[in-house]
């Protein structure tokens, strides 16, 4: 699998790339935003390391890029960085970020969160055979693909990151259940995850803009107060 390093610290990117290549990854390392936008449009990566301070573009507006490209390779990304404060984090994780550590690192538990992170895509891979229907929408497991209904005639192919699509297949599949937060992380990624529960309101938030009529009005996947979401279409 193809890690992509985004670190201006010359030092630490040796480091990190000499951890993860002992481990088998196959590594690309740069040093600013505008290199790691152009390796990872000719490289298509399983996994960005990406630090939040870079020359030029910094590495949460490379974080947003990333996520509005529509790829087919739609990679895991782990920011790093200096800064602790909760602020931080809740910015990273909002842009896109699927974990988020702060330096100074252990090599061991960064080469840890890069398996458990990786783990995800192969888990993500898995053959399905069948097909889920409600009234608004379809989903053919087989060919890893979900329509909306617009209406009796004429559907829509949406266009779902891996993550999104397994959460739609979790809502389709149990309609009207509730979900709390950290029922929907074991259930997408197991004992895989390392982050924080609310990286799970930022996937919501992106499934909605993508699946809702609109999305500052849900019909579909509705936010349950104080206990988390549920899916519903009637």
């Amino acid at each position: 699998m193809k890690i992509l390093i985004v670190e201006d610290e010359l030092e630490i990117a040796e480091i990190i790339q000499e951890c993860l290549e002992a481990e088998g990854f196959d590594c690309s390392v740069c040093h600013d935003g505008n290199s790691a936008l152009r390796l990872y449009s000719e490289q298509q990566p399983d996994l960005v390391i990406l630090d939040i301070r870079l020359p030029g573009i910094d590495g949460l507006e490379v974080c947003n890029q990333i996520r509005s490209k529509p790829v087919t390779n739609d990679p895991y990304i782990l920011m790093l960085t200096s800064r602790g404060e909760e602020i931080d984090r809740i910015i990273g994780l909002s842009t896109g970020a699927d974990d988020y550590y702060i330096k100074p690192f252990s090599p061991r538990e960064l080469v840890a969160r890069v398996r458990a992170l990786l783990r995800r895509r192969l888990r993500d891979s898995s053959d399905y055979s069948k097909l889920i229907r409600t009234n608004s929408f379809t989903i053919d497991l087989e060919q890893h693909c979900i329509s909306r209904h617009i209406d009796t005639d004429i559907a829509e192919q949406l266009d779902l990151s891996s993550s999104e699509f397994k959460l739609m297949v979790l809502f389709l599949k149990h309609p009207s259940r509730v979900w709390e937060r950290g029922q929907l992380i074991e259930k997408l990624w197991g004992d895989d995850f390392f982050g924080e529960e609310r990286v799970i309101d930022t996937h919501i938030a992106r499934l909605r803009k993508k699946v809702e009529p609109e999305a500052g009005k849900p019909r579909f996947i509705q936010t349950v107060v104080g206990v988390g979401y549920k899916f519903e279409d009637f």
